[in-house]
């Protein structure tokens, strides 16, 4: 779409409904781009990619997602969805507010199987930023601290990314995520990964520790992670988990529920 054709978000807009599928050869190539192996979930989808999928729903019905940033998002499995198998994507723009660094945008995005039930729900919040406000700060009231005490986690695995493996698992719609001219005007020293790049690896620490049949996670990304950072993973067991690099918390995950 050229800019003209874009839409602008307003509360209420409704998505029309589309079918999606996550098939084995996706999930094994793009969780090889994150350094992680896609077999750990036994014929099971990381329903992180409902996040991406969820921001191209709204890209498939007009909305830009050029520049956004995610602030923060609920990931809810109900039941756990099979490799292949396809889902109707439905959702909406809940709410539009104005911000000091331009607009929130908050979605309601879910996944419903061929019976209608309600499989994933994956609702969000992003920051959609003004180019003539970028010297302005604020995003609106920040969301209280899950993880206070770093020192008392549980750290698991390090990752170090690269350039290569993010422009690799990176698509089309949002060129912050590997494109340097990009990231710099929206602020950045450099391209900064998707959120839903960076929950992969919390979900799959989670399934290293059980095997996962339903779950309910608050997301919150409270600092970018850039396409060459290390970072590692570390939690309170089935209470929080995140991201964490030299001491701060990158992106953490509240855990309501898990089972």
């Amino acid at each position: 779409m050229t800019e003209s054709e874009w839409q602008e978000p307003v509360t209420g807009f409704q998505f029309s409904p589309e079918q999606v599928v996550v098939t084995e050869a996706l999930q094994n190539e793009k969780l090889k781009n994150c350094g992680l192996d896609g077999q750990a979930l036994k014929g099971h989808v990381d329903i992180s990619f409902y996040i991406a999928i969820g921001i191209h729903v709204g890209i498939n019905n007009g909305i830009s997602a050029e520049g956004n940033v995610n602030m923060l998002t609920g990931l809810i499995q109900h039941r756990p969805v099979r490799l292949g198998e396809p889902l109707i994507a439905r959702g909406a723009i809940t709410n539009v507010v104005d911000v000091p660094r331009g607009q929130t945008v908050e979605t309601d995005v879910w996944f419903e199987d061929e019976s209608g039930e309600r499989v994933v729900s994956a609702p969000r919040k992003s920051l959609r930023p003004d180019p003539h406000k970028s010297a302005e700060r604020g995003a609106g009231e920040r969301p209280e601290a899950v993880i206070k005490d770093v020192s008392q986690l549980t750290s698991f695995e390090s990752y170090t990314l690269t350039p290569e493996l993010v422009k690799a698992y990176s698509s089309e719609g949002n060129s912050i995520h590997y494109e340097m001219e990009s990231a710099n005007k929206a602020g950045f020293r450099a391209p900064i990964i998707g959120g839903g790049m960076g929950v992969h690896y919390l979900i799959n620490t989670l399934w290293q520790q059980r095997e996962v049949m339903s779950f309910d996670l608050d997301i919150y990304f409270r600092r970018p992670i850039f396409w060459d950072d290390v970072f590692s993973v570390a939690g309170s067991p089935w209470k929080s988990i995140g991201l964490l690099r030299e001491g701060k918390v990158l992106t953490e995950a509240r855990i309501n529920k898990i089972e």
